[in-house]
């Protein structure tokens, strides 16, 4: 009698076993195919969209077209849009941070120093600009930056510059890395980008109040730029209180396309000597090579989206930042007022940082929405992988759930009941798991 009612009881324990893994199997917790109480998304699609919430733009530019209209031709589609690199923090990779002024770098360089996620973290002292960032057991910097390893090129140094000294410094710092291991150490090369006419606003005002990056080395070649090759524009200590008429007025203010000038290699048109070839060839020359340059970097965001600049530096380099990066639009730049004739001055002084801020934008932007689809790829392939094995679990417990449930008046042997004990707490855990995931998307 007794036997007879433990069978009786165990028969309905199996079945709601039975309906929960078949449940697991047609609403997985990331699909949307099951909701509740009448909402447009089902609980468990609103836990699994968390990251897409964590990661969107602001409302303005949150939502790409499904095609952006190209202008410019990147014909390796794949080395061009992903830029994925296997950054070795263990071993000798070095991540260098190309500053350029008025991109919203000096943010971005403490994020880099104070708000990665890293098994070291960066050693950030109270009261002091530069942090230790040292590598998982060894004392030697995986940044080269402002905030790490101080302007150990010159202040602001340009591609030019930091191409031809990065190596030589990082080798003199690390000097047994240096010895074993010349040819493994890799460069890559970061930076931000920034609307020109905002950046030269806010470059004038930031010159207006005092400014002047007059100890900037501008080494090229192995030399810097004479005096005639690159006349100041204010004869004083500085330029405080400049009008904006005044420092557009000056031809040698390097405010002037200063974002291609900084990413392009100056070695192509004889630095900063203006009579090796006509302006018009010049800045075709440059153009090209910071267009080359930017391209072929591991990096490079715009300060205009901050969220898409966080989630691409993610992607590329698999690290994650401890908070979310915010979009700041009530800038010094933003608050000057100035007239259509204005704007079209700035940008016919600033015409080649324009034409390279639009190759940026589109190419970013590429990036951006080509990185997002590999990622609904990535979670698609997870979510069928999970299915598959759920449908094994459910053809490898069904037949057992039958046999559990059966066997009419026959006795049952110790390894008989041991066996449904096992199959018992393997469904059981699979439950726990099952719940567990839920909490976690």
């Amino acid at each position: 009698m007794e036997e007879k009612f433990n069978r009786l009881i165990f028969i309905p324990v199996a079945a709601v076993l039975f309906l929960m893994i078949w449940y697991q199997y047609l609403c997985p917790a990331d699909s949307n195919t099951c909701s509740f109480g009448g909402d447009d998304k089902g609980l468990l699609q609103r836990y699994s969209s968390g990251f897409d919430l964590l990661h969107a733009e602001p409302d303005s530019d949150s939502d790409l077209p499904s095609k952006i209209t190209s202008r410019f031709n990147f014909t390796e589609r794949e080395r061009d849009l992903d830029r994925h690199v296997a950054f070795d923090i263990r071993g000798d990779d070095v991540m260098v941070f190309l500053h350029i002024q008025k991109t919203g770098g000096t943010t971005f360089g403490r994020h880099l120093v104070k708000n990665i996620q890293l098994e070291r973290p960066c050693d950030c002292v109270p009261g002091q600009r530069k942090c230790t960032c040292h590598r998982p057991g060894k004392a030697e910097s995986w940044l080269f930056s402002r905030f790490s390893t101080g302007w150990s090129c010159g202040l602001h140094a340009d591609w030019t510059e930091l191409t031809s000294c990065v190596p030589l410094v990082m080798n003199k710092r690390d000097k047994k890395t240096a010895e074993k291991s010349k040819s493994k150490r890799n460069f890559y090369y970061i930076t931000m980008l920034r609307d020109p006419v905002s950046r030269y606003l806010s470059e004038w005002k930031h010159v207006q109040r005092g400014a002047t990056w007059k100890t900037a080395i501008h080494m090229c070649d192995g030399r810097p730029p004479t005096q005639d090759e690159l006349p100041a524009c204010y004869s004083g200590e500085d330029w405080t209180g400049v009008p904006l008429a005044d420092f557009m007025n000056c031809p040698s203010n390097l405010a002037n396309n200063r974002q291609v000038r900084m990413l392009a290699d100056l070695s192509l048109v004889g630095c900063y000597n203006m009579s090796s070839m006509s302006a018009l060839e010049r800045g075709q020359v440059l153009l090209a090579s910071a267009k080359t340059n930017l391209r072929n970097m591991a990096f490079y965001g715009l300060t205009e989206f901050q969220r898409k600049t966080q989630y691409l530096f993610e992607r590329t380099f698999g690290l994650r930042f401890i908070q979310a990066f915010t979009q700041i639009n009530s800038t010094r730049a933003a608050s000057v007022g100035i007239s259509e004739k204005v704007r079209w001055r700035i940008e016919g002084l600033n015409a080649l940082d324009v034409e390279l801020y639009e190759y940026a934008k589109e190419l970013f932007l590429q990036r951006y929405q080509y990185n997002r689809q590999r990622q609904h790829q990535e979670e698609r392939l997870r979510r069928r992988q999970e299915r598959q094995h759920r449908r094994r679990l459910h053809r490898t417990y069904l037949p057992d759930l039958w046999r559990l449930g059966g066997g009419g008046g026959r006795g049952r042997g110790d390894e008989e009941e041991e066996g449904e004990v096992r199959v018992a707490e393997e469904m059981a855990t699979t439950t726990e798991d099952y719940s567990s995931q839920v909490e976690r998307w």
